[in-house]
């Protein structure tokens, strides 16, 4: 690292998405930065490299619309504030209708090379085992759903809350020469075309009413792992295990990542799938695809042949079989304040999946907002959050201000990882949704359309806003 900055270094620990996307907000603003990532002297159980923001549990961001969709929202707001994570992304995604999936190997390459070569970021091969010394002054802790026991462990001393984890779950990657396309169609839901879409990115698996019940028997009755010390471990229910799903309900899987709707059989157009499984492209190369939903515990000796059971997989050929790891999280709202400072530590924050966001977008996201309040506090400024009104802010805003748990309240929600989402913005203004002109029917979907495209129009606006007047 050439630094030529007259400002202290500021700490990161964990070089995944949200360290990583912090590092390079915190660079951006013309601060050295000392990024420290055990990988490479320490490996985990779900990590295959050194890489850093490696993606493990699935190549996709999800939905890339921000014109209705919070989640496209929050794609849209970090691209306007430079979000490096985003920018790699862009550059290496590979088609999946309306979403935005990536190449796994180009994405962490594009960010391990920007992040290694940016002049003020130092990356450090080490494993801290403890909580940060005090001694090295600003420091985000962005270790992710993987952080090391003994740096849990540290975080729980000082916090005195106990450390909440649940299982997150990695679904299998299969060969695409191994999948019979004389079974199996390309489609894309009701044919959507999305980022580098043709509206045919997903190959389709279709099961009669026989077929799917044999399924959900197998998926039942499989050999799974232990849960060892994990026992009574809570499940985050936007990444349940597939047979987890199943042991909730026969019709759970056809009416979740199973549904048949928006999908017409391009071999026989006539007869409606029961079930449709699906798969989305994993790399560039077209080479391999993910089961879509299939993260899974499941044995290795038991998901090939419970997974063949499906039409189109009978000799398909796994380049990676589901697993499973730990996600660990605080109880952020009682534990920081609104800039992701804990609050019995001043100068020390917490960035990414650890707080208790979920998923890959919004833990770059909360990254690239640690990472500027921590610039913006080496500066000796104030950085005003983001508003409630954007995506930044309501997902900021159910990190630090969420479900309180009280032990003495009845009935109060725990706090609990969340995706982005439209609950999680503040109402429209009285009267704001009008009824476009010319539209006969006014309620219901159509309106609840209209809801959506107008709190994601508003949030774009009031994101560039604050923006510009937060960046120097």
């Amino acid at each position: 690292m050439t630094d030529t900055s007259s400002f202290s270094p500021i700490h990161i620990v964990g070089g995944g998405l949200a360290g990583s996307e912090a590092a390079w907000q915190i660079a951006k603003a013309g601060i050295p930065v000392i990024l420290h990532e055990m990988r490479g002297v320490r490996g985990t159980d779900a990590h295959k490299t050194d890489g850093l923001a490696e993606l493990v549990c699935s190549n996709s961001f999800r939905s890339d619309d921000a014109t209705s969709n919070a989640v496209g929202v929050l794609h849209a707001e970090m691209r306007l504030a430079g979000s490096l994570i985003m920018a790699c992304a862009d550059a290496n995604q590979v088609p999946a209708g309306g979403a935005l999936a990536v190449d796994r190997d180009g994405f962490s390459d594009a960010v391990t090379k920007a992040i290694s070569e940016h002049p003020l970021i130092s990356v450090v091969r080490e494993e801290v085992s403890g909580l940060p010394p005090k001694e090295w002054g600003l420091t985000v802790i962005a270790t992710g759903p993987l952080t090391a026991p003994s740096l849990a462990e540290a975080i729980q001393s000082e916090t005195g809350a106990d450390a909440l984890a649940f299982f997150d779950a990695i679904a299998p990657i299969v060969h695409t020469e191994s999948i019979d396309m004389d079974i199996c169609w390309f489609q894309s839901r009701y044919d959507k075309v999305g980022p580098g879409g043709t509206g045919k990115d997903y190959i389709n698996c279709p099961m009669d009413e026989a077929q799917y019940n044999a399924f959900v028997d197998a998926l039942i009755s499989g050999d799974k792992t232990g849960f060892k010390e994990w026992e009574g471990t809570p499940y985050f229910d936007g990444c349940l295990p597939i047979e987890v799903m199943a042991e909730r309900g026969r019709e759970t899987l056809r009416h979740g990542p199973m549904k048949p709707m928006g999908l017409t059989n391009a071999h026989n157009p006539s007869v409606k799938a029961y079930a449709v499984v699906q798969l989305r492209q994993d790399n560039a190369l077209g080479t391999l695809y993910n089961m879509v939903g299939f993260q899974t515990k499941l044995k290795y000796g038991a998901q090939a042949g419970v997974f063949r059971m499906i039409p189109g997989l009978q000799n398909a050929e796994f380049a990676r079989l589901g697993g499973l790891h730990r996600n660990t999280y605080i109880n952020s709202p009682t534990l920081l304040d609104s800039t992701l400072t804990l609050k019995s530590r001043p100068g020390l924050r917490f960035a990414g999946q650890i707080t208790g966001c979920e998923g890959y977008v919004e833990s770059a996201a909360i990254g690239l907002l640690a990472g500027r309040f921590a610039a913006a506090e080496r500066k000796g400024e104030m950085l005003v959050p983001p508003p409630v009104t954007t995506a930044f802010g309501a997902l900021l805003n159910h990190i630090t201000g969420g479900h309180i748990v009280s032990d003495d309240e009845p009935g109060k929600r725990s706090f609990q990882p969340m995706n982005v989402n439209f609950g999680l913005f503040p109402p429209l203004e009285p009267g704001a949704i009008t009824k476009p002109e010319g539209v006969k029917r006014f309620r219901g979907k159509e309106k609840a359309i209209v809801k959506k495209q107008m709190t994601a129009l508003r949030a774009l606006e009031d994101c560039a806003a604050w923006l510009a007047a937060t960046t120097g």
